[in-house]
């Protein structure tokens, strides 16, 4: 991109956006992105965003909730000064040659390019976030970080490097919104914007993307909270329950007692379905073996490993695998 001013400064005039719609997207994604720019103008009182909806083509494109966005089609010439690229599923199929090479060229163009929830994958496959930091929906993140070695890739919530703005999903891109009115249009107006949505903005952009969200959990309970972040952070290599009562400095009873009395299972039942998920995920959305999932997982052999999955999600491992539609590649 040429040398145009970012959008995360102090700026009295009206922020321009695209927002570039992706079929199957997510509307909650979308939402956290164009909502924010509603509540910023009505709540100043006067028009300090405007956006409108592109696709490849133009025309109704179809969205998780089973509705239709409408679209103008999407062309070489940027009448914006930011570019918002809202993806979730079917992204192979929508990368198009044709599409990417669009990207490239309306990158020098554009003030900000901003890629939410799965929409990370489009710039980087247009080969606009290469030597940059980036993030993507924590599901994606090895995926995302094996398939373009050339992209420094974060957990973090939300990352800003130069104009390309990534974000991890809907929760961090409401976090990275009202931070955008914040450097615009000052903290009042984005603590407003906030309180509209009944929202209280909790963590920073580099806060890690997590599973299992507690910063809700961590102001209600710091022990249970730091229980659940440990458990987390060793899924591969599992905790004993002891362990994890020592590092929350509590007896493991208080620790069973927690976990009965806040999630109402034994934490020995939260560590195991945390990994189960977890390796769901991998199965679903990687090509790995199950043998390297189970692994990854903290289970120790396959038999194990085949009869947890079994018991949790009622379907075998392998099943999933046959049944797992588009995967990254």
């Amino acid at each position: 991109m040429s040398a145009l001013p970012t959008i995360f400064q102090a700026d009295p005039g009206p922020l321009r956006v695209g927002v570039l719609v992706l079929a199957e997207c997510n509307v909650l994604a979308l939402a956290s992105c164009v909502d924010p720019m509603r509540a910023a103008n009505r709540r100043a009182g006067k028009t300090l965003y405007t956006w409108k909806f592109l696709s490849e083509l133009g025309g109704p494109v179809p969205i998780t909730a089973g509705f239709t966005v409408p679209t103008e089609p999407l062309g070489d010439r940027a009448d914006y000064d930011a570019l918002m690229i809202v993806a979730g599923f079917r992204l192979f199929e929508q990368a198009t040659p044709t599409l990417l090479a669009r990207l490239r060229r309306l990158a020098p163009q554009l003030r900000a390019m901003i890629a939410i929830d799965a929409g990370s994958w489009f710039p980087a496959l247009a080969g606009l976030l290469d030597g940059l930091d980036a993030t993507v929906h924590w599901e994606d993140l090895e995926t995302f970080a094996n398939r373009f070695p050339h992209v420094r890739v974060l957990r973090d919530r939300y990352v800003v490097s130069g104009r390309m703005i990534t974000t991890g999903g809907a929760g961090p891109c409401l976090d990275m919104m009202i931070a955008l009115v914040r450097a615009r249009q000052g903290p009042e107006l984005a603590f407003r914007v906030a309180s509209a949505f009944v929202y209280e903005p909790l963590l920073t952009a580099t806060s890690p993307q997590q599973a299992v969200p507690v910063a809700g959990l961590m102001r209600q309970d710091p022990t249970l909270g730091r229980a659940i972040g440990l458990m987390e952070s060793h899924v591969d290599q599992p905790l004993t329950m002891a362990e994890i009562a020592r590092e929350a400095g509590v007896s493991v009873r208080r620790l069973e007692m927690l976990f009965k009395r806040r999630l109402g299972l034994s934490p020995g039942r939260f560590f195991l379905d945390l990994r189960l998920d977890e390796a769901r995920r991998m199965i679903w959305d990687t090509d790995l073996p199950l043998q390297e999932v189970a692994l990854r997982c903290g289970f120790s052999g396959q038999p194990a490993f085949a009869r947890a999955f079994r018991a949790r999600f009622g379907v075998t491992a392998s099943s999933l695998r046959q049944a797992s539609g588009e995967k990254p590649v």
